[in-house]
């Protein structure tokens, strides 16, 4: 995918409000609305953008924990595992990693009898060997944005 400095731009304006109408951007980068229409569509079915969202603040919306989760898995069975978190409501993240664990995932709770639930049925889960949770005890920096 080659990407040029127009791309980037583009980019770099829609990860900073993905509201911004293509007539804003055809303006700040002049270009025409057809160019910045024709440009996003590429990126959107390149797969270089996958959606457009809106980025909301959990701690207002009462999701005061964020649970930092390791886990070591049955080596056959991660990407069944990762899945199955996957799909869990409070799992923002899902990484395969390195060393001693196998998956970490990052989730997001209204409270610690949540937290406690959402432990308790990920160490039922078949093939969860063992996990170690970690509390957030204060976000410094939780971002999407990539530096472009």
């Amino acid at each position: 995918m080659n990407l040029d400095n127009t791309d980037i731009e583009i980019l770099r304006l829609l990860q900073e409000d993905s509201r911004t109408s293509y007539r804003e951007i055809a303006n700040k980068l002049g270009l025409s609305v057809g160019t910045v229409h024709n440009r996003v569509k590429r990126l959107t079915s390149e797969g270089i953008i996958k959606s457009f969202s809106t980025i909301l603040d959990p701690e207002k919306l009462g999701f005061e924990l964020t649970a930092i989760i390791l886990m070591q898995v049955e080596g056959a069975h991660i990407v069944d595992v990762e899945k199955a978190l996957a799909r869990s409501p409070p799992v923002i993240a899902v990484y395969d990693i390195t060393g001693d664990f196998d998956i970490v995932i990052i989730a997001k709770f209204r409270g610690r009898a949540e937290l406690n639930k959402f432990i308790k049925d990920v160490l039922r889960m078949p093939h969860v060997k063992r996990s170690v949770t970690s509390i957030a005890l204060n976000v410094v920096k939780e971002d999407v944005k990539l530096s472009l």
